[in-house]
């Protein structure tokens, strides 16, 4: 189980303080990096930041609850999992959870073994799947170990803030990242101008093609299936 756990990042969003602290603790034994947030809103914007593996939520939290975040979720990447935990057991709310996309439902009290065990089973039947997405031009992104594979099978060679950029816009194909959203997750507590992007993007576009990364004038950049 570790194996393949300790290689994720999971976002963890829960409203009470003593169960949030309590779970990350046995959590950041288990996986890579564990990113906590105390309601919907916060884990909504911390998902856009980090870009995690997987989510695993509860579902009453002030703000904006948990299925209300996953539906965003699941708009920007609706191959990301998500997990919920909840001491609801009606059949409504079982049902939203569904209509919303949830991968997997928990009822509290969460017993940790079980916990790790579903979400062992998630990661292999739903990241495995959707660890390559492919960009175009015969390339892919693996999300598992977070780089480019050319045609040929080879390792496209990208700086970290390249790969981190390259990322955000893979695991969001067809959706536009604005350019805030794009500043602060690779340029996080740096200041960079417009121009020092364009020089940047250009870069990456010289080892990947000139036509994978599409330019929002005025708003963001993404990377698009469709013919536009």
């Amino acid at each position: 189980m570790n194996d393949i756990l300790k290689n994720l990042t999971v976002l963890f969003v829960e409203d009470e303080e003593k169960i949030r602290t309590s779970l990350a603790g046995v959590m950041e034994d288990v996986f890579k990096s564990v990113i906590l947030a105390g309601n919907g809103d916060e884990g909504l914007k911390k998902f856009k930041k980090y870009n995690p593996d997987l989510v695993i939520t509860d579902i009453t939290m002030p703000i904006m609850d948990g299925l209300e975040m996953a539906k965003e979720i699941k708009q920007i990447s609706k191959f990301t999992p998500i997990m919920v935990l909840s001491a609801f057991s009606e059949k409504e709310r079982l049902l939203s959870a569904i209509d919303v996309g949830i991968d997997k439902y928990l009822i509290k009290p969460i017993d940790v073994e079980e916990l790790f065990e579903a979400t062992c089973k998630l990661a292999k039947n739903k990241i495995g799947v959707a660890s390559e997405i492919d960009i175009g031009n015969g390339i892919k992104f693996n999300k598992t170990k977070r780089v480019l594979i050319n045609s040929a099978g080879e390792e496209i060679s990208l700086t970290k803030k390249e790969l981190a950029f390259v990322a955000i816009l893979a695991q969001r194909i067809d959706t536009l990242v604005l350019h805030e959203e794009i500043k602060q997750s690779v340029w996080t507590g740096e200041k960079v101008s417009d121009a020092a992007i364009r020089t940047f993007i250009k870069r990456i576009r010289d080892k990947i093609g000139a036509n994978l990364i599409k330019n929002i004038p005025g708003l963001g950049y993404k990377i698009s299936t469709k013919d536009e």
